[in-house]
């Protein structure tokens, strides 16, 4: 992936907890254009959020992490034909593989669904410190002033920031803002909102 840009621009509108859901009519719509193993995959997807919802939250943040890790990883520019796309939640599942960037955004997405507070999840620019590059992981703030808990498709268990010595957190995004982090893992604004992000949020209410 590459390094997040970030612009000043009014919040977007963030949708209500139950994106993504998908209609009846949707998965006619998605057998008929993609094929059964798409329709069926959004179909699963429904059914394992509905299981989720009886778990507490370290169970949900497991199953999520775990559950959507199984979907396959694929370069931007080999799926959409383009580097650093950013895919609705929809068209990740509907897909069945993305980039690092797509499984955070449908973690992050999956939950808000679930009941997460939106002021605790961050889509997370990191640096790999031993591969060297950019990544991007979902961060989950639970504790003040405690490291955040990261959500890897690169890993299956979800581990704190600190406990993490591969990863150097880098900006933090979410619909409240764009953040750094200090060394007591307070964060602060620099911006309020980021190109990338209200350019997934547009696609969102184009297509929701």
């Amino acid at each position: 992936m590459k390094k997040i840009f970030y612009l000043t621009f009014i919040p977007l509108f963030l949708y209500a907890s139950e994106y993504p859901y998908f209609t009846q009519n949707e998965f006619i719509k998605i057998e008929k254009r993609s094929g059964k193993i798409p329709k069926n995959r959004a179909m699963d997807y429904q059914k394992n959020i509905t299981i989720f919802e009886t778990y507490n939250e370290t169970k949900q943040l497991n199953a999520v992490n775990h559950y959507l890790n199984q979907l396959l990883p694929q370069y931007d520019d080999i799926i959409q034909k383009q580097e650093d796309y950013w895919a609705t939640p929809k068209e990740f599942l509907i897909a069945g593989y993305g980039d690092c960037e797509d499984y955070v955004i449908i973690k992050y997405f999956t939950l808000l669904k679930l009941g997460f507070d939106k002021k605790k999840l961050f889509l997370t620019t990191v640096f790999e410190q031993y591969q060297g590059g950019y990544h991007m992981v979902l961060s989950y703030f639970k504790d003040k002033n405690k490291p955040p808990l990261i959500l890897d498709n690169l890993s299956f268990r979800v581990l704190d920031l600190k406990t993490r010595e591969d990863i150097k957190a880098d900006i933090f995004i979410n619909s409240t803002g764009v953040f750094k982090i200090d060394k007591n893992y307070n964060l602060k604004k620099i911006a309020h909102q980021s190109k990338q992000y209200n350019e997934l949020m547009k696609k969102i209410r184009k297509n929701h």
